[in-house]
């Protein structure tokens, strides 16, 4: 081979291996994605439900006896407690009515003290056999007669002292007391139908919910109860401006009957309410446990994404390092996860970040996503 013939070929094959070298050097390493590994665990699921906040008890304060109001004891919005004095009804009428209610006892206590001297004085002749049989009956009988009496008139003492501590009108419960009603010099009568001021207690607060009838009959089946027997039974509450309620709840009552339009029946939960922030008819949310499943997945919402059908995906990472494709069965959302039940196994790796550089298919470098922080 001529001389310069050779001199091209090694030319040629130098060029070449160091082309391949250059290109060698050039190729992307694969790219890296965070991924969550997948274990399975138990899950109560939840549904959230409409309701309106009800005091736990409420009265309505209401004249027992007629008369003017003289005087109002309280500070409207204020707590009371149960025989806190609220208001004063004039009480002369009823005062003078007690003085003559005394003065019958005194009168019929003279009467019957009259008859049972008499009763003695007739029972000593009998015995000497000067007084007959009859004149002795005849003043036990006047006795028994101013016995009663008195009886009736010490009942309409008692009646009259009634009326008149009436007329300071005493709180029946304890709770916040909302605004008068009525002011000073004000004409109320007893029994009246609006009432002078509304007493509600607010610790704890009722939240009446409505559910479907088709729920409930998995309540009174018992299958809830079996389903919920592990698990939490926590009733939470989420208030109208969208933030939770720190306090959690339970149910504690369903109604026995079905709204016949609606075909609801309304359920009541209690929630303790110590620093009277929910106030009755607020609306609020009720997220209620409605059964406990095994085996599904809590799945990050920013791994699951959707397919042009729009049904829901994930990516995970083989154990070759190879991207794949999955379809889910989500049962709901749980704070910031969904619920899966199909599509994952035990130990999958979820891609949770780097979707822009990756696809089905591709291989990437999978990195543990660091364990957030604890406030």
């Amino acid at each position: 081979m001529p001389f310069f013939l050779r001199v091209l070929s090694c030319s040629a094959l130098i060029f070449g291996l160091a082309t391949g070298g250059l290109m060698a050097q050039s190729a992307p390493p694969p790219t890296t994605v965070t991924v969550v590994e997948m274990q399975p665990q138990s899950v109560t699921l939840t549904t959230t439900l409409p309701g309106r906040v009800a005091a736990s008890a409420e009265a309505e304060v209401r004249p027992q006896v007629n008369g003017i109001i003289t005087e109002r004891l309280f500070r409207e919005g204020a707590h009371v407690n149960e025989g806190d004095p609220l208001f004063r009804i004039d009480a002369a009428t009823y005062a003078a009515v007690v003085q003559q209610a005394r003065a019958g006892v005194t009168q019929v206590e003279v009467q019957v003290k009259s008859a049972k001297t008499e009763v003695d004085r007739l029972t000593e002749l009998r015995q000497n056999n000067v007084a007959s049989q009859q004149a002795l009956d005849n003043v036990i009988s006047t006795y028994d007669s101013a016995l009663a009496a008195l009886e009736v008139a010490k009942a309409q003492l008692n009646t009259a002292e009634i009326d008149l501590a009436r007329t300071t009108i005493n709180a029946q419960l304890s709770g916040e007391i909302g605004l008068a009603q009525v002011s000073h010099g004000a004409l109320v009568t007893a029994s009246q139908a609006a009432p002078l001021a509304v007493i509600r207690d607010i610790d704890p607060v009722f939240v009446d919910v409505t559910q479907s009838a088709s729920d409930l009959l998995r309540w009174r089946r018992g299958q809830t109860e079996l389903d919920l027997a592990d698990a939490d039974r926590t009733v939470r509450l989420t208030l109208a401006d969208g933030s939770g309620f720190s306090e959690t709840g339970t149910l504690t009552a369903a109604e026995h009957n079905v709204n016949p339009q609606t075909g609801v029946v309304t359920l009541r939960m209690q929630f303790a309410n110590p620093e009277r922030l929910l106030l009755p008819g607020m609306y609020v949310q009720v997220e209620m446990p409605v059964e406990a499943v095994e085996d599904v997945y809590l799945v990050p919402q920013e791994g699951v994404n959707r397919d042009r059908r729009g049904r829901p995906i994930a990516w995970v990472v083989n154990a070759d390092n190879v991207v794949e494709e999955r379809q889910l069965s989500v049962l709901q959302d749980r704070n910031a996860d969904w619920v899966v039940k199909d599509g994952l196994a035990p130990g999958d790796r979820l891609i949770v970040a780097g979707f822009q550089k990756t696809g089905p298919g591709a291989t990437v470098t999978a990195e543990p996503r660091a364990t957030q922080p604890i406030d």
